[in-house]
C-alpha cells in the first residue's frame, strides 16, 4: 500500500492542476445540485420490528386520509385569575381562535375545546388540537405563522395562550460557536506549524470535503428522505477528520523535508508513510458508522452512512489535494525544525528533547504508577454513568423560555402529567367473531390496570374491524410508572388475543420512545461485538500485533464509559448546565450511547493507529521496545496533541446548537476525545506497551504468514531508496 500511496502523492504534486480541477468540479456540481434540490424534510421516524411502529403502520392501512404522520399543534389556552375558560367572553373569543385556526389550506381538523370536553375540572384552562396534512419540517412559513398570529390575538383578548406540539419544528441552527471551533483549530494549526499557509491547507481540504459532502447530503435528503440532523452530524465529524488526516500528511511533508527530500518526493513519502496511516483511521471509522445499520433505525442508519460518507471524501482529498496544494506552496511551506532539523533528531548540538520525549520517559520510567493514575481516574469520570436513563426528547425537555414547554406546563396543570404523553390502543379485531365486544372487553381491561386515569370509548374505523382506544397514564410521559403502564397494557392484550384472536398494539411517541430504548440496549452488544471485532481484525492487519489491537479496545472502553459519565453528569444532573447552555436536564437521548461507541471508537482508532505506527515504525527498525516508545512520542505527540484540540474544538462548536441531539452529541465527542486522547492514548497506551516490551509485538508465525503485507511503514519506500543501509536492522515481529 506505501508504495501505490507514494506513487498518488508524487502524481498528485506532478498534476496538481488537474486534482485542484477535478475537487472544484465535485464541490461546483454537488452545491448547484443542493441548491437545485427540495428542502430537506425532518426524515421520517418508522423504528421496524416494533409493536409501536406496527401500530402506526395499521392506522394507516385501516383509517386512511387521517394524516397519521402529520403535524399537530395544541393551542392551550388560560384564564385570567379568578375567571374560566367557560365564561362566556373567554369562550367567543376560543371559538373565534378555533374558526380563525380552520381557515388553513394544510390544516386536516381542528377540535372545539367545549364539544371534545377539553377543559380542564376548575375549568381554568382548555386546549384546541390542530391537525395538518404535513409534518412539522414541511409545514409552510404561512402555516406556522397562521398557528401564531391566532395565539396573538387571543391573547390579545386577555387569555394566556401557548403552543406545544410539532407544527412549530424548525431547522436546528448552530450558532456562532462552531465558527468559534473552527477558529481555535486555525489558531492551533498555526501554533503547530508556525506558518499561516502550512495552517491554512488542513482547514481548506477540510472545508471543500465537508462541502462535497454535506452539498450532496443536501441534494439526496428529499429523495433519500434524509432529516436535517443528517447533515450537521455528517458536517461535525467530516471537519474533524478532514482537518485531522490533512495535519498529519503535512506534519509528515515538512517532516521528509527536514530529512534533505526533494518537494515531490517528500509529497510522496508523506503520502506513502503518513497516507497509509489516514487509509486505516479512516477505514476505522467508516466501519463504526456504517455499522449503525444492525440497529435497524433508518434514521441511525442513514445519519450514519452519510457521515461515513464524508469520512471517505476527507481520506480522499487528504491523499490527493493536499500532495497537490503543496505543490502550489512551494517554499511557503517550510521543513520541520529550525534549520531544517526535525526537534529531537540527533545532530552535532544536540537540543533539549521536546515535551513528548519527556513525557514519554517519564511513563516508561513509571508505567504502573501511570496506568493505575490513569485508569482510575476514568473510572471516576465514569461513575455517573450507572445513573443513566434513556429517552427521546418531548416538549417537556424544552427550555423554560419556549411556548411549547409553557404549553407542556400548562397541559400537566390542568389535566395532569400524564397528559402530554397519551398511550393510543389500537385494537385489530379483523379475526375476532365479535370486534365490538372485543373492543369494550379491551377497554375494560386497560382501566383496571394502575396509574390509569383516563380511558376513552373506542372509535372504529368505517369497517369496524380496528379501533382506537385513547388512555391517559397519570405520570409523566418518562417515568418508570407509564413505561410500566405500556408493559401492562401489552400483557393484557396478550390475555386478549389468546381468548379472541385479536391484536392489541401500544403506539404513540411513549410508547415509540420505549420501543426506541429498548430496540437500542438490545443492539449495543451485537454491535459492539461486530465493530470492535471487524476494527481488531484490521488493526492485526496495521499493527501485525494481537495485543496492541486488545489494549487499543480495552483503551476505547474506558474512554467511552468516562464520557457517557460525563454527558449524563451535565445533561442529565445538571452539573455545570449554565456553562454547557443546557436549559432543561432530563433523561439522555436513546441513541446517544450506541452513537457514542461508533464514533468515538472511529476516533479513538484514529489516534491509536497515528501514535502508534511510529512506534513500530521505530521498534521493526531496531529500536528497544521502551525507547520505541520515546522515539514514537517524539515524532507524533505534538501532532496528535493539536490533532485532538481541534478536534475538540469542531464538536465543542456544535454545544451552542438549538438542536438538543446535536448539543449532547457535540459535548459528548468533545469530552471523549479529550479522555481518549490524552488520557488514553498519551498515558495509557505508553505505560501498557512499556509493561508489555516485546510481549506487546508478539505475533504468532502462522498468523504472521497469512496476514497481508500492508507496509504501514513505508518499508518498501525505504527498500526501493536504500534508506538506512538497507534497514539491516530490521526487527521481524
Amino acid at each position: 500500500m506505501a508504495t501505490f500511496l507514494y506513487k498518488l502523492g508524487r502524481l498528485s504534486f506532478r498534476r496538481r492542476h488537474l486534482v485542484a480541477l477535478i475537487w472544484v468540479a465535485l464541490l461546483t456540481l454537488a452545491g448547484v445540485g443542493a441548491a437545485g434540490a427540495p428542502a430537506a424534510g425532518n426524515g421520517s421516524f418508522s423504528i421496524p420490528g416494533t409493536e409501536a411502529q406496527k401500530a402506526f403502520d395499521l392506522l394507516e392501512q385501516r383509517f386512511p386520509g387521517t394524516s397519521a404522520d402529520g403535524a399537530t399543534a395544541r393551542v392551550v389556552f388560560k384564564a385570567p385569575s379568578g375567571e374560566k375558560m367557560t365564561d362566556p367572553g373567554n369562550r367567543a373569543t376560543v371559538e373565534d381562535t378555533v374558526k380563525e385556526l380552520s381557515d388553513g389550506s394544510e390544516v386536516v381538523r381542528v377540535t372545539d375545546p367545549y364539544q371534545a370536553k377539553a377543559v380542564s375540572k376548575d375549568g381554568t384552562i382548555a386546549y384546541a388540537q390542530v391537525s395538518y396534512k404535513v409534518s412539522g419540517m414541511e409545514l409552510d412559513d404561512a402555516a406556522k405563522d397562521a398557528l401564531k398570529d391566532s395565539a396573538q390575538d387571543a391573547r390579545e383578548a386577555g387569555l394566556t395562550v401557548e403552543i406545544g406540539g410539532d407544527a412549530l419544528q424548525a431547522v436546528p441552527h448552530t450558532g456562532s460557536s462552531e465558527i468559534i471551533g473552527i477558529a481555535v483549530a486555525a489558531v492551533v494549526l498555526v501554533i503547530t506549524f508556525g506558518s499561516l499557509v502550512a495552517a491554512g491547507l488542513p482547514l481548506l481540504t477540510a472545508l471543500i470535503g465537508v462541502g462535497i459532502g454535506v452539498s450532496a447530503i443536501t441534494g439526496l435528503a428529499s429523495a433519500l428522505d434524509l432529516g436535517t440532523t443528517t447533515s450537521t452530524l455528517a458536517m461535525m465529524i467530516g471537519l474533524a477528520v478532514g482537518i485531522d488526516y490533512a495535519l498529519f500528511i503535512v506534519s509528515r511533508y515538512r517532516a521528509e523535508l527536514a530529512e534533505g527530500r526533494e518537494r515531490e518526493e517528500a509529497a510522496g513519502r508523506a503520502v506513502g508513510t503518513a497516507g497509509s496511516a489516514v487509509v486505516f483511521a479512516g477505514l476505522t471509522v467508516v466501519i463504526a458508522l456504517v455499522g449503525l445499520s444492525v440497529v435497524n433505525i433508518p434514521m441511525l442508519t442513514k445519519m450514519g452512512i452519510a457521515a461515513a460518507g464524508t469520512v471517505a471524501i476527507a481520506v480522499l482529498i487528504a491523499l490527493t489535494m493536499i500532495p497537490a496544494l503543496l505543490g502550489y506552496a512551494g517554499r511557503k511551506v517550510r521543513p520541520m525544525g529550525e534549520k531544517g532539523k526535525l526537534p529531537g533528531r540527533t545532530s552535532k548540538t544536540p537540543g533539549r528533547p521536546n515535551l513528548g520525549t519527556r513525557w514519554a520517559s517519564f511513563v516508561v520510567r513509571r508505567p504502573l504508577a501511570v496506568l493505575l493514575l490513569g485508569v482510575i481516574g476514568l473510572g471516576a469520570a465514569a461513575v455517573p454513568a450507572a445513573s443513566l436513563e434513556l429517552g427521546l426528547p418531548d416538549d417537556g425537555s424544552q427550555p423554560v423560555s419556549t411556548t411549547q414547554r409553557r404549553a407542556y406546563d400548562l397541559l400537566s396543570e390542568g389535566f395532569g402529567p400524564g397528559f402530554n404523553g397519551p398511550l393510543l390502543v389500537v385494537v385489530d379485531a379483523k379475526d375476532s367473531a365479535d370486534p365490538k365486544a372485543v373492543f369494550a372487553e379491551t377497554g375494560d381491561a386497560i382501566k383496571g390496570l394502575k396509574d390509569v386515569v383516563t380511558v376513552t370509548p373506542a372509535q372504529p374505523n368505517k369497517a369496524g374491524d380496528t379501533a382506537t382506544i385513547t388512555v391517559i397514564p397519570g405520570s409523566k410521559p418518562s417515568s418508570v410508572t407509564t413505561e410500566n403502564l405500556v408493559h401492562g397494557i401489552r400483557d393484557a392484550g396478550a390475555d386478549i388475543k389468546a381468548d379472541t384472536d385479536a391484536d392489541v398494539l401500544v403506539t404513540g411517541s411513549t410508547a415509540m420512545n420505549i420501543d426506541v430504548s429498548q430496540k437500542l440496549n438490545d443492539a449495543l452488544v451485537p454491535y459492539l461485538i461486530l465493530v470492535v471485532g471487524l476494527a481488531f481484525l484490521l488493526l492485526i492487519v496495521v499493527f501485525r500485533s494481537i495485543l496492541v489491537p486488545l489494549k487499543a479496545a480495552l483503551g476505547f472502553l474506558l474512554s467511552v464509559m468516562a464520557a457517557l459519565g460525563a454527558v449524563v453528569a451535565v445533561f442529565q444532573w445538571g452539573w455545570l448546565a449554565d456553562l454547557m447552555g443546557v436549559e432543561q436536564t432530563g433523561p439522555v437521548m436513546s441513541m446517544m450511547p450506541i452513537f457514542m461507541v461508533g464514533v468515538v471508537f472511529g476516533l479513538a482508532m484514529d489516534y491509536e493507529v497515528f501514535l502508534v505506527t511510529r512506534m513500530r515504525e521505530a521498534y521493526v527498525h531496531g529500536e528497544k521496545p521502551a525507547q520505541a516508545v520515546v522515539t514514537g512520542f517524539r515524532h507524533g505527540a505534538r501532532v496528535v496533541s493539536a490533532a485532538a484540540v481541534i478536534m475538540m474544538a469542531v464538536f465543542a462548536g456544535f454545544i451552542g446548537s438549538s438542536e438538543s441531539m446535536v448539543k449532547m452529541i457535540g459535548f459528548g465527542l468533545a469530552i471523549a476525545v479529550f479522555f481518549d486522547a490524552f488520557v488514553v492514548r498519551m498515558a495509557v497506551v505508553p505505560a501498557v506497551l512499556a509493561l508489555l516490551g516485546r510481549k506487546a509485538w508478539w505475533l504468532p508465525k502462522w498468523l504472521d504468514r497469512a496476514l497481508p503485507n500492508v507496509d504501514v511503514e513505508g518499508e518498501g519506500l525505504r527498500a526501493a531508496s536504500g534508506d538506512d543501509d538497507g534497514d539491516r536492522n530490521l526487527v521481524r515481529v
